[in-house]
This record gives structure tokens, sequence and C-alpha cells, in this order.
């Protein structure tokens, strides 16, 4: 496999939305127990050589974590003493849910979580949803590979901010990876609205002006994987400002620049192309919305070199 993946969302959409609402069960378990970060940054996933995690949780004074393994295809929750392996096959949504909850009493573990998506429109509650679910490996794969790559980029991109930025990470609500710069200026209150999501969470997620980059699958009205970026508050002139590279464009029904994932993974330096978009987007909402540029900026950094003072 390529290290940037084919990921058609056609072939593989059944199983994106298996995984979309089997991440949201084991996000929701460190959303339970983790105390309220910024942003909602302490419920996102992280991408790992293997999949996706919680990274670390406290229960009690018991430490846990839950990864996606994506190559062995379980999900494992680790202790710091017995650990649970539960294959990754095609179940319904109410069976998953029973077993990763069953699975986190039996480790001494036990949690209650919010038994519903968020950021759907069709809320099923999990213990409710016993539709017949497709499972791909090698597609769960494929968009796992696809994170890789966009996390090794995002986290190069990350570097050349000085500014507050967000860590580079997996939001399990809208299936997305994302990285969010700030101007360090307070926003207008968020208008709330998106589905199943108490407005109350997006107001505090967009309490400041951002400018935020990720990568996302696709879905209704959009159905390809692209990377994308937008503002908040959008500011005048924001979408009709120049963003490249070739193939990037302003996407009035989401509000945002998008890029297809296919444009980046089939140019001949993909890398480039994606770090020119990112760069060329975020200039056009710093620009647009008169960030101070000049003291939020740096050059890109280096592994093993000091930041020039």
């Amino acid at each position: 496999m390529t290290a940037w993946p084919a990921l058609p969302y056609a072939a593989w959409k059944d199983t994106y939305r298996t995984l979309h609402l089997w991440t949201q069960i084991v996000g929701k378990v460190r959303l339970a127990l983790t105390p309220w970060l910024n942003h909602s940054w302490q419920t996102p996933l992280y991408v790992t050589p293997r999949g996706l995690t919680t990274g670390l949780i406290h229960h009690a004074a018991r430490p846990l974590d839950l990864e996606f393994d994506l190559v062995d295809q379980v999900l494992r929750i680790r202790t710091d003493g017995p650990v649970a392996v539960l294959p990754l096959a095609p179940m319904s949504v109410a069976d998953f849910h029973a077993r990763v909850l069953e699975a986190l009493r039996t480790l001494g573990t036990p949690v209650t979580i919010h038994g519903a998506p968020n950021e759907l429109p069709d809320a099923v509650p999990f213990e409710q949803n016993r539709t017949p679910r497709t499972y791909d490996p090698d597609q769960a794969q494929r968009f796992w590979r696809a994170l890789l790559q966009a996390d090794r980029v995002f986290k190069t991109f990350r570097t050349g901010f000085l500014g507050k930025a967000s860590p580079v990470h997996f939001f399990w609500g809208s299936f997305d990876l994302a990285v969010t710069r700030f101007s360090g200026r307070p926003a207008p209150p968020h208008p709330g609205g998106v589905p199943n999501l108490p407005d109350v969470v997006a107001r505090e997620a967009y309490s400041h002006e951002v400018s935020s980059a990720g990568f996302w699958p696709g879905g209704p009205g959009c159905e390809e994987a692209v990377f994308y970026s937008y503002a908040y508050p959008e500011p005048a002139g924001f979408r009709t400002a120049a963003a490249g590279p070739a193939g990037a464009r302003f996407d009035p029904g989401l509000g945002e620049f998008i890029l297809p994932y296919e444009t980046v993974r089939t140019a001949s330096d993909p890398d480039a192309t994606l770090l020119a978009f990112l760069a060329s987007t975020y200039a056009a909402a710093a620009d647009t919305a008169d960030w101070d540029r000049d003291a939020l900026e740096c050059p890109l950094g280096a592994p093993g070199r000091p930041r020039a003072s």
C-alpha cells in the first residue's frame, strides 16, 4: 500500500459510518472521565503508529487507555494490570457498545457514558442501534494510513506558529483530524445549531478567533475526502481570497476552503501541495481578519534544531 492510499468515498462509506459510531463510544469514555479543557480538547483521539487512541485516562487511581489497533484489527483496552482485547469485525453498534462497557467493568474501570451520538442528525441511542453493520478491515486501515500522512504534515505546519495552537487531534463527533490557530482575540458567541451538540459546547469551543484546518473523509454534500480550512468568525473577504494550490476552492455549502485528498495524494510532492494549501488559507484568514502575523508566526521547525530567538 502506498503512503497516501486511495480513499474513494463510495468504496468505504459503510465502514466509515460504522467506525464513526464506534469511535464516538470510545471517545465518550474519555469524555466521561476527563476534566473539561478549553475548546473540548479533553475529548479527541490521537493518531498512533497502529491506529487511534484516547491517550492516558485516569479512572480514579487506575490508569487506562483505549486504542483502535487497525493493524491487528482489535480494540485494545489497557490498564496498569489486565488488558482487554476486542476484535473489530462486522457487528451492530449496540453490540459494540455492550462489549466495550462490559470489558471496562471486567477490568475494574466501569464507566457510564452519554448514550447517543453527537453531531449526527440521526442520533439513535447506541444500545438501541441494532442494525447490522459493515466493517471492512482493509478500508479502515486505508483511512488510518491517510490519517498518518495528514497528521505528519499538520504537525509540521503547526511548528510555524508562536501563538496559541491546538494539538493535532481527531474529533470523533465530526470524524475529522484538525489543527487550529488562535489570534488571541475573543470571538462573538457561536450561533450553535450543530446537530445533537449542546449550544454551550459549540460556544465554548469557538470562544476565540480561529483559523482551523483539517482532514475529513467526506459526507453528504461532499462525497469525497478533503482537506479543509475555515475561519471563525469569517472575516469579510475571506471566501474570495486567493488560495492554492490548483484544485483548492471555497465551498459555500461547507463555508470552508477545500482541497480534494485525491489531488494531494496524486501530486508529485504531496507534502508541499498540502502545506501550500494550509499556508495560503491560513494567510487568507489572518490577513482578512487583521491578525498580528509578525508576532504570531515563525519559520517551520526542524528536528533537533532550536528555534532562533
